[in-house]
C-alpha cells in the first residue's frame, strides 16, 4: 500500500523543505515537493490524493500574484485545506497566506525585521495544541522576514510570540498551522545567506551564524517533535 503524501509547495530556489522532509517521513508521511517558482503547476486540489498540505516560505507576500503567478492555485489548495480539515502547515509565507485566507491580515516590511535564531514564548493556548503541547515555554526558531502577519484569522489560537513580531505560531480550526520562524531551516543554512542584505537589514552574518550553531541542539529537538506530531497527524488521517 502505497505511503500517504504531504504535498509541499516551493515558492523559490533556495526554499525546500529541507530536514522537514526527514522528519515527516520518519513518520510515514511522504512528501511530494513541487517547484512551483518554476513553472510547475499545483494540482487541482487535494482530495483523494494527498495527506496534507505544507507552503513552504518566499521572499513574496501571500497575494503577490503578479510576480508569483502560482499563488492563486497556492491559496485555493489552502482553502480547501481549511474546509475538508486537511492537516495543515504553513511557514514563513506559508503561514502568512493561511493568515490571509482565513481572514487575518499581513502587511509588507512591517514591524521589525528579524533574522537568525530568535526567541519565542509560547503562550497559554499551547496547553491543549495537537503540534505544541508540552514544549518549553522558551524555544529558539530560525527567522529571516520583513513582511508580518498584523492581526490573526478570527477565532485562531495564538501559540507563540517573540519580542518584536507578536504573531509568530497560529491554529486555525483543528488541523491547520501556521508559523513565521522556519522550523526546516538548520543553522548551517545561515551559512549560505547573503551578508550584503543581512547588513542591510542590521544584521551581522558571522553573528548569526554562531548564535545558530550554539542554539541548534535545544532548537532541533523541539521542531523535530513538532514536525513528527503533525506527520502522525496527517499519516494516521490517510
Amino acid at each position: 500500500m502505497p505511503r500517504p503524501t504531504a504535498l509541499v509547495v516551493q515558492n523559490f530556489p533556495g526554499g525546500g523543505p529541507g530536514r522537514w522532509q526527514d522528519w515527516l517521513g520518519e513518520t510515514g508521511l511522504d512528501c511530494e515537493v513541487v517547484e512551483a517558482h518554476t513553472g510547475a503547476p499545483l494540482p487541482d486540489g487535494l482530495a483523494g490524493r494527498y495527506a496534507a498540505l505544507v507552503i513552504l516560505g518566499g521572499p513574496l507576500m501571500p497575494d503577490d500574484d503578479a510576480r508569483a503567478p502560482w499563488l492563486p492555485a497556492a491559496r485555493a489548495l489552502a482553502r480547501e485545506a481549511l474546509g475538508s480539515g486537511l492537516p495543515y502547515f504553513g511557514i514563513c509565507l506559508g503561514g502568512q497566506l493561511l493568515a490571509q485566507v482565513a481572514g487575518g491580515e499581513v502587511r509588507a516590511e512591517h514591524g521589525t525585521p528579524e533574522a537568525g535564531s530568535t526567541p519565542l514564548t509560547l503562550l497559554p493556548a499551547v496547553v491543549d495544541d495537537p503540534l505544541f503541547h508540552g514544549l518549553p515555554e522558551q524555544v529558539t526558531a530560525i527567522e529571516h522576514h520583513v513582511d508580518a502577519i498584523t492581526v490573526l484569522p478570527p477565532d485562531a489560537a495564538w501559540l507563540a510570540r517573540s519580542t518584536t513580531c507578536p504573531h509568530q505560531a497560529f491554529r486555525v480550526g483543528s488541523t491547520a498551522w501556521g508559523v513565521q520562524f522556519h522550523p526546516e531551516v538548520a543553522a548551517e543554512r545561515i551559512a549560505h545567506w547573503n551578508p550584503d542584505r543581512l547588513a542591510r537589514n542590521g544584521f551581522d552574518h558571522g553573528d548569526l551564524l554562531e548564535r545558530a550553531r550554539r542554539d541548534e541542539p535545544a532548537a532541533a529537538e523541539v521542531w523535530r517533535t513538532v514536525a513528527h506530531r503533525f506527520g502522525r497527524l496527517a499519516a494516521n488521517r490517510g
